[in-house]
């Protein structure tokens, strides 16, 4: 299966829905980075000047976030999500020249709503 195989099917599990019901159940446990970056990538995509293909990429990403089936299993204390940080951060990375200032902070305006 080719890379861009592997994102389209992850992009197809993205929804909108799905990704607030994923973060806002694992948010505690999955860490902060996760949490951020998550955040960050999804206010990204929202944004209409990021192009298609860094959407894609990043639905790809979120997408592989919100499935339940992963390489590593979220329910492993600890390490449950370092996978999924990984996979967050090589899209955030692919797509960072559209990554705007504005996004990452909105993100840490979320996180000190949620965390305090």
């Amino acid at each position: 299966m080719t890379d861009d195989a592997k994102i389209s099917k992850f992009e197809e599990n993205y929804s909108e829905r799905g990704f607030w019901e994923k973060l806002m159940g694992v948010a505690k446990t999955a860490g902060s980075a996760v949490v951020e970056k998550s955040l960050a990538l999804h206010y990204c995509a929202s944004d209409p000047d990021t192009p298609v293909i860094a959407k894609g990429m990043i639905y790809g990403a979120l997408g592989y976030f919100i499935l339940p089936v992963d390489a590593i299993p979220d329910v492993f204390m600890g390490v449950g999500y370092t996978d999924d940080l990984g996979v967050l951060a090589a899209a955030a990375t692919a797509i960072a020249t559209h990554m705007k200032p504005e996004h990452s902070e909105r993100a840490k305006q979320t996180m000190k709503q949620w965390f305090g």
